[in-house]
């Protein structure tokens, strides 16, 4: 392993102390802060001796000296999303991201902006979007990177065709040394008196001038190495440009003016495609002809990868034939001259045999690029299920070599029996892939090293620089011998020692540097936890700890809006309550090192207790991160044979209690509910763990099954009149599937369902005896009788199973467990699989009768905003809600306010009232609040309805009932 230098126990505890007292930011010693920092997004771990916080620059200055006067290294960081491993280290690291994060000043008539390292790329884009201005780098991570992250490791995005890299966009830095002095950098060659830093680097300039010119490619995606070109003559010795890319190996940016650009006001997208990736990339050069903004590329491998690991994307569909596809981006003052100029090039390249499809819809193009920007994580999992790691991961040659690179390139994968899948910034000749090193073993590790030499080699033999984006860190910093001589080499080390003599800014990287077969987190991190696993992980080979290696970092889980990942993070702001941040803390649990407490981890306990299990993060994190399932592992280990938090008993059995309740005559159950507004409530609240603020939701005074019941026993039919459709002939049979939600708490909801479903023709059938998914005993951890639950359930409704009859769920939560859950609880049951293919939503059945429905409205016009159950969002998608509500004649609009904050039991524990309101608080209860007196508020899912309630709102409606209401029905038909 690399020469870490880790003060002693004592050291570290002094070095806490004293900067505790220096810095009025927070400083973080623990072991869950290091567990959490010890990795960013690339191959690397190294355990950091701390994190600290700092205010303002002060407080950065500080925290330099203290460091300083321990003789210990610091490293700067921002989102910390970088894949060759530069922002992690044994150091004290520097995190700007909570304080130092805001825009200092924007000037519109001289196209800059005054920032801190802190600051989100996409709040500065949004802050000057009203000048029509933009920063012209956009890394995939836009909406988490920082501008400190990107000057440190010069990044580019898509449009660097047309705007550049950060380096060509930095105007101006305010740095400040390891040794305490702040400087502001800029352009403008020193003075022959000039002595220090500028002195010093101006003699370096003269010392290597020559080397430097005949050395460095001429590559506009060149991002290895140090830019020392920026200190020649004819580019004016701009000192700030030589730091951008340096990776917090030479002094720490507290401040920057960076370049505005115009941004065009509308753009389309040309889809281009090709037979293959090859024939793609050959074609660039022509495509550059037209002079687009941007043409990313993208390979088969990862849309069969997205297909397998998100079957409910559907922006795929609408690329082009082929197996390798550009995206051509244009721009225009409207959006017709955008699309203008976007067909002009899909019909150039019609010549050259590309399909294509042009798109204007801003809705539409943000979908496609979705695919594009979560390549890193799509590709980190092939479609069979197979690792995939960066390493050799955004190499750059000139564009016209592109094709040549990629054949060849694709013949050192075969040589090596490696696989790849591709994406990339093709028009810029920069190539992304994942690759399926074998990380594990010690010849799987020695094989990865002897590729990464190949690879340099390739690479450089067409002109290439090892990275065109994201930098060298331990990745590629070793091979730089291999890309510069050694004159260029010896000076990117006296550039370091000019910036840094101590040598304790970010060491042994880009100079210097650890080797690139060292510290790899997954061999470090091999699995110490022997438990076989409650739950069946089929997507990670049944492994836990391989479910742990699933998060690489990207970070998609710390943005502040899009999306239902990550709620809790998102009210806290805080790393622990990130998917990123838990799950490195159970892939440090699994190791044991730094967390070694196993099951029983206090760290682990504290940040998935404010996990919401809401599943957002299945859906939304492009590696498919599933954080609730890895909760109910956790809790599951955590509390077998032992004693389980009040709330497992209350909420987490919920069913059972409620199945207990529906045996009750309903004078009983109206005594239950007085009880509930009642002092006797709390005691029994207090009793049942649950928070003090919530009310005891209401019960029914009849289930819906006994009403059922009850009128066959009667042979009592109710009536359809009002309803503008009769259909004669029975359409088939459908069997009810009734919640313990919908069923004790919400009986009109099935009632009005069976009255639409009845009338469109089908015979609406119930089971005999009680039913449950198990999901409150699946949460919680209970897994052993979540399975007897769920076996019980299917044993029940198996006669209709046999004979091929559709189950309909009303309840989002607990369609998606059998849709989904249900075979990871019983993998080898064949009733388990059967019925994830037989349960549907009540809106995929209505989506079969589009028309019949269009026709049978009878209140039209409807409005309604949409509160979609995150679950719903994860397993079951929206695709065919939006259909039937269009058919219905109903004006909706699906917000896009992440988790209401309920998440079943989580919002109605003890302790998590306030976080639970603070989610509700981000865009839904304001939406609400806002909405029109006559726009109904549809919640399918009895938690988000629950919380609507609770918040004092206007009554939340399922969609059984808007379209009950819209079809003219009433009430429950005949069963």
């Amino acid at each position: 392993m690399s020469d870490d230098i880790i003060p002693s126990v004592a050291a570290a505890t002094a070095l806490k102390a004293e900067l505790t007292k220096a810095v009025r930011g927070a400083v973080r010693f623990d072991s869950a802060s290091q567990a959490m920092y010890s990795a960013d997004a690339s191959n690397y771990r190294h355990v950091p001796i701390g994190v600290v916080e700092p205010r303002d620059a002060e407080d950065a200055e500080a925290a330099m000296a203290v460091c300083r006067e321990y003789g210990v290294a610091v490293l700067p960081v921002g989102a910390r999303t970088s894949i060759g491993g530069q922002a992690v280290n044994t150091a004290v690291v520097l995190d700007f991201t909570k304080h130092m994060n805001r825009i200092v000043e924007i000037d519109p008539s001289e196209r800059s902006a005054r920032v801190q390292p802190g600051l989100v790329l996409d709040t500065l884009r949004d802050a000057v979007r009203a000048h029509g201005l933009t920063f012209g780098p956009d890394p995939s991570t836009h909406n988490r990177c920082t501008l400190g992250g990107m000057i440190g490791t010069n990044a580019c995005g898509s449009h660097s065709m047309a705007w550049g890299k950060t380096v060509d966009n930095v105007f101006a830095l305010d740095v400040l040394t390891y040794r305490g002095e702040r400087l502001s950098l800029g352009q403008g060659e020193p003075g022959v008196d000039a002595i220090g830093i500028p002195g010093a680097l101006r003699d370096l300039r003269d010392k290597f001038a020559d080397d430097v010119r005949s050395s460095f490619p001429n590559l506009t995606r060149r991002v290895s190495g140090y830019n020392l070109d920026q200190l020649l003559p004819e580019n004016q010795f701009n000192l700030a440009k030589a730091l951008v890319g340096t990776e917090g190996t030479c002094a720490t940016v507290l401040e920057a003016t960076v370049r505005l650009v115009e941004s065009p006001p509308h753009r389309a997208l040309a889809v281009l495609g090709f037979p293959d990736a090859y024939t793609a990339a050959d074609h660039v050069m022509a495509v550059r002809e037209h002079r687009p903004l941007a043409i990313e590329g993208m390979d088969a491998g990862l849309i069969a990868a997205l297909r397998v690991y998100n079957p409910l994307e559907t922006a795929s569909k609408l690329l082009p034939d082929g197996g390798g596809w550009l995206y051509v981006e244009t721009g225009g003052t409207t959006r017709r001259e955008a699309e203008t100029a976007a067909r002009a090039i899909a019909a150039a390249m019609k010549s050259y045999g590309a399909t294509s499809v042009v798109v204007g819809d801003p809705v539409v193009m943000k979908a496609l690029w979705r695919i594009r920007e979560d390549g890193a994580g799509i590709v980190t999992r092939g479609p069979d299920g197979g690792e995939a790691w960066p390493g050799w991961e955004d190499a750059a040659v000139p564009p016209e070599n592109f094709g040549a690179y990629l054949r060849e390139f694709d013949a050192l994968l075969s040589r090596h029996n490696r696989r790849g899948a591709y994406y990339g910034h093709f028009g810029d000749g920069c190539l992304h892939v994942r690759v399926d090193f074998d990380l594990l073993t010690t010849s799987g590790i020695a094989d990865f090293r002897s590729f990464m030499v190949d690879a340099a080699d390739l690479v450089v033999a067409h002109g290439g620089s090892l990275s065109g984006e994201h930098g060298d860190g331990q990745a590629r910093a070793e091979l730089l011998p291999r890309m510069y001589p050694p004159q260029i080499i010896a000076a990117f080390e006296e550039f370091k020692d000019i910036w840094d003599p101590d040598n304790q800014m970010n060491p042994r990287r880009v100079v210097r540097p650890a080797k690139m077969d060292d510290d790899l987190r997954v061999f470090v991190g091999m699995p110490t936890l022997k438990n076989a696993p409650e739950l069946a992980f089929t997507h990670d080979r049944g492994s836990f700890a391989r479910a742990t290696r699933r998060c690489l970092g990207v970070g998609k889980c710390i943005t502040a809006s899009g999306g239902v990942m990550c709620p809790s993070y998102r009210a806290t702001g805080e790393e622990m309550h990130s998917t990123r941040g838990r799950a490195r803390l159970l892939f440090e649990m699994a190791n044991g090192e730094l967390i070694s407490d196993g099951w029983q981890s206090p760290e682990v306990a504290e940040a998935l207790d404010l996990c919401l299990s809401c599943k957002g993060c299945k859906r939304d994190c492009p590696v498919g991160v599933d954080m609730a399932s890895y909760k109910t592992e956790f809790l599951a280990q955590r509390y077998k044979g032992k004693l389980r938090p009040a709330s497992h008993y209350s909420m987490g059995a919920l069913p059972r209690w409620m199945r207990l309740v529906g045996h009750l005559p309903a004078p009983i159950v109206d005594l239950l509910n007085r009880a509930a507004q009642t002092p006797l409530a709390g005691v029994a609240k207090r009793a049942g763990g649950i928070a003090p603020q919530r009310a005891v939701p209401r019960i029914a005074r009849q289930p819906f099954t006994t009403i059922v019941r009850q009128r066959r026993s009667s042979r009592r039919p109710t009536s359809t009149a009002n309803s503008a459709m009769d259909y004669r002939k029975s359409r088939g049979r459908l069997l009810l599937w009734p919640d313990t939600f919908t069923n004790h708490f919400d009986p009109s909801i099935a009632a009005d369902a069976v009255a639409v479903l009845s009338a469109l023709g089908y015979s609406v059938e119930v089971p005999p005896a009680a039913v449950c998914c198990g999901l409150t005993w699946t949460s919680t951890g209970q897994v052993e009788t979540a399975r007897k639950v769920l076996r019980r359930s299917l044993h029940t409704i198996s006669p209709w199973i046999a004979d091929g009859v559709p189950v309909v769920g009303l309840e989002p939560s607990c369609t998606a467990a059998l849709r989904a859950d249900a075979p990871e609880l019983l993998p080898n049951a064949p009733l388990a699989r059967s019925i994830a293919g037989s349960i549907f939503t009540f809106a995929e059945i209505l989506a079969k009768h589009i028309d019949e429905l269009r026709a049978a409205v009878v209140l039209p016009g409807q409005k309604a905003i949409v509160q979609v159950h995150c679950h719903q969002h994860a397993e079951l998608g929206t695709e065919d809600d939006e259909a039937v509500f269009a058919a219905l004649g109903v004006k909706a609009e699906i917000l896009d306010s992440g988790c209401c904050g309920l998440a079943g039991n989580f919002g109605f524990e003890k302790g998590h009232y306030d976080i639970s309101i603070a989610c509700a608080e981000r865009v839904l209860l304001p939406a609400v609040r806002e909405a029109d007196a006559d726009t109904e508020v549809l919640a399918d899912g009895f938690s988000c309805r629950t919380q609507l309630r609770e918040a004092g709102t206007r009554e939340p409606l399922h969609m059984a009932q808007l379209a009950a209401r819209a079809l003219g029905l009433k009430g429950a038909v005949s069963l």
